[in-house]
């Protein structure tokens, strides 16, 4: 009787367990009698633990958490991490407290336990929130300690074999999850057997009907094709043989998810995909690789723009291979990966090949440094405002990365398909991200927009004082870059709804002639009580975001107060378009300086300008209580946004003549638009950036005198076809009659 089978005796219920007898065998072949005596004692605990316990497929609990750890120990991995498995769930659904686990297995254990255990004790609005509280948990736990991951993947693919015990619609949910966050993050830690796991058996969960259909169609193609590979197979051995190179080449064949998610990306059907199969070529050495890729282009031509060499720049998971793709036997493409032993042990196990257990040696960390690079960023998405908010950030991250480019020196940064130049200097770090104000890309100078592709080199070009611009948040691809521009902003929008809401509550407190100063700080104090706030700071921040009404705090603070204020008629606020992110205007109807204006207070945007003549002024006119006079103190310097039609005959060239007849006025255009209404007629909607209505009604004046332009209008929402421009530039303050809209 081997050591495994033996200790079998010593368990009870052993036997009567499904794959504990199996999950002994397989760490007694690589682990010393000690830790697996320690591994019997944990499923000794766990079956006590879980005693009475079923799973809805009718079986005893504890033969899941087993059946994971039987996973990992495919993987070779540590007795701590075989131990953790076994007792996952233990803390969450039995009476354990992590402290016992961590005094009977080790404070090792206990922690992996505890971060992947679910938040099921808190009280969470909706099951989308308790969900991403639990990923967010569990992820942290990851920067401390890798395993917790291995350990989560482990549980879900075990969880996905058995799901068919599940209601459909749970099921549904769970292989959406598994295909949206799971299998990604396999991905990225180089899990590649798990990933496709997980991803053939998320789609047969998710849609079962499809799966079966493509399943037996390429059942019925297998036999051609593998006549055709052995074909190919004899080829390629003959030429390295030739080369005097050692290889061993395997045939494979493509997942069923792979094959169905390329043909839904090229829209084509499964005859239409070509490359079901293909070759994966292994040496010896990083060089005999280049050697093969020689002889195996040779036999076949390769197809042009279809070679990759992940040996010379490793996939950030640590993936290393040779991929090209060759013309074969009768023009049909073939895939072919060559790479080492080692490349091949990573690519298989990714993450896991490195904690795996070697007796007396050093495991390689270069994969585990790359992970902890990308786990630690985790830590500054806690900004993120909400659970949802974190996981759609993480998300982002999780899928492989494309886009690999230089610095200046020469440095590689590896970013998701779609980064702009914004991403790349918060890739660099969070400080230069923050000072970035252009940047050139390939020695030339490039908007911060302008999405990256491979093998550019990028210089960022910072200023001191410089800030980021909250537009940025719109067009950046990382959650890096992400999270931290809303942190920055979010310091900075506290400071200025603290100055805003200093002078809304100044100006309501001058309409009864009394000053801040003037108030009893015992009255001051007795009103923070009443509002549940701390300071001054936090009452002036809550006015500024609109979350507190001035003249009602004002009336509160005034001696003798026994309600809300009567609604006195209050001075205007002065708007001079440098108050920051507080005071916005409307993109209904597009303010600027010297037209008819009013203010409304949002709940958490603070003051938002609009035209008196908007038609969403309507809506808050039910609201007079939110209303705010203000009005214009514009310095010269600053621009605003307007919006112009221009209905022209539809003539060739007339849109390049209008906008030449805007830029002769000095005038930036944000954005252009079409309409054609019908053969004859369309209109051209301009976003510009203006001083004033007096610099607006110039740039009218000049496109009227088009031939082709038979009307000019402002846009206006309660208007469909704008507000008609009136000559009236006295209105303006223009003695000349340039007529502003």
């Amino acid at each position: 009787m081997d050591y495994a089978s033996s200790l079998l005796g010593l368990l009870p219920g052993a036997r009567r367990t499904p794959g504990l007898k199996d999950l002994l065998a397989r760490v007694a072949d690589y682990l010393p009698a000690g830790e697996v005596e320690r591994i019997r004692e944990a499923a000794e605990f766990g079956t006590s633990a879980h005693h009475g316990q079923k799973r809805l497929s009718g079986e005893p609990y504890i033969a899941h958490p087993v059946a994971a750890a039987a996973i990992l120990a495919d993987l070779r991995l540590d007795a701590d991490t075989i131990i953790a498995a076994i007792l996952h769930d233990v803390i969450e659904d039995t009476p354990t407290p992590k402290g016992q686990l961590a005094a009977r297995f080790g404070a090792d254990v206990a922690e992996i336990v505890d971060g992947v255990t679910k938040l099921d004790q808190i009280k969470f609005k909706n099951r989308e929130e308790a969900q991403a509280e639990s990923f967010r948990k569990m992820l942290l736990a990851m920067v401390r300690d890798l395993r917790v991951i291995l350990v989560k993947l482990a549980d879900r693919t075990h969880n996905m074999r058995t799901i068919g015990a599940m209601a459909v619609t749970r099921r549904r949910a769970i292989a959406r999850e598994t295909l949206d966050i799971y299998a990604p993050i396999a991905e990225r830690l180089g899990l590649y057997s798990i990933k496709l796991e997980l991803e053939d058996l998320g789609f047969k969960a998710l849609y079962p009907h499809r799966y079966q259909v493509l399943e037996h169609a390429l059942r019925r193609a297998r036999g051609n094709q593998k006549e055709f590979l052995k074909k190919i197979e004899q080829q390629l051995n003959a030429a390295l043989m030739k080369a005097a190179i050692p290889a061993r080449v395997l045939t494979r064949e493509k997942h069923l998810f792979s094959i169905y998610r390329k043909m839904r990306r090229k829209r084509a059907l499964l005859s239409e995909i070509v490359d079901v199969y293909g070759i994966r070529i292994v040496v010896d050495t990083p060089d005999t690789c280049y050697r093969a890729l020689g002889a195996v282009h040779s036999v076949f031509k390769p197809m042009p723009g279809r070679f990759k060499d992940y040996i010379a720049i490793p996939r950030v998971n640590g993936y290393q291979s040779l991929h090209t793709t060759l013309f074969g036997p009768n023009g049909v493409p073939i895939e072919a990966q060559i790479r080492t032993a080692d490349m091949d042990r990573v690519a298989e196990a990714g993450i896991a090949a490195h904690w795996k257990y070697k007796a007396g040696g050093h495991a390689d960390v270069t994969q585990q440094e790359r992970t902890r690079e990308w786990l630690s960023n985790l830590v500054s998405l806690q900004e993120a405002g909400s659970s949802e908010e974190f996981l759609e950030s993480v998300k982002v991250d999780l899928f492989p990365d494309k886009v690999y480019v230089f610095t200046p020196k020469g440095q590689i940064l590896r970013l998701p398909s779609g980064s702009t130049v914004v991403d790349f200097a918060y890739a660099v770090h969070t400080d230069i991200g923050n000072r970035c104000v252009a940047a050139k890309v390939d020695r030339r100078l490039t908007p911060l927009r302008t999405v990256l592709r491979n093998g550019q080199t990028v210089e960022i070009i910072t200023a001191k004082g410089a800030s980021p611009n909250p537009t940025w948040v719109n067009f950046v691809a990382t959650a890096k870059a992400r999270s931290a521009i809303r942190h920055y902003l979010k310091g900075l929008r506290r400071s200025e709804a603290i100055a805003l809401g200093s002078r809304l509550l100044t100006q309501a407190l001058a309409e009864s002639s009394l000053m801040l100063e003037d108030v009893p700080p015992a009255t001051v104090r007795a009103v923070l009580g009443e509002l549940g706030l701390g300071d001054l700071d936090e009452l002036y921040e809550k006015i500024g975001l609109g979350e507190r009404l001035a003249p009602l705090v004002a009336r509160r603070l005034q001696p003798g107060a026994t309600g809300p204020a009567s609604g006195a008629a209050l001075a205007p606020l002065a708007i001079a378009g440098t108050e920051g992110l507080l005071v916005s205007y409307a993109r209904c109807c597009f303010p600027i300086p010297y037209d008819p204006i009013f203010a409304f207070l949002s709940v958490g945007r603070g003051v938002v300008i609009h035209r008196d003549n908007c038609v969403n002024v309507e809506d808050y006119r039910k609201h007079p209580e939110n209303w705010l006079p203000v009005s214009w103190q514009v310095t010269p310097e600053r621009l605003f946004s307007s919006e112009i039609r221009v209905y022209v005959h539809n003539r060739t060239g007339v849109l390049a003549a209008a906008a030449a007849a805007i830029a002769s006025t000095e005038t930036n255009i944000d954005h252009v638009s079409i309409d054609e209404q019908d053969g004859d007629t369309a209109v051209l909607t301009f976003q510009l950036r203006v001083h004033d209505r007096r610099h607006l009604a110039r740039i009218v004046r000049v496109i009227r005198r088009m031939p082709d332009v038979t009307r000019v209008s402002r846009s206006l929402a309660a208007h469909p076809r704008g507000e008609p421009f009136e000559e009236d530039g006295a209105a303006y303050g223009d003695s000349e009659g340039e007529g502003g809209g």
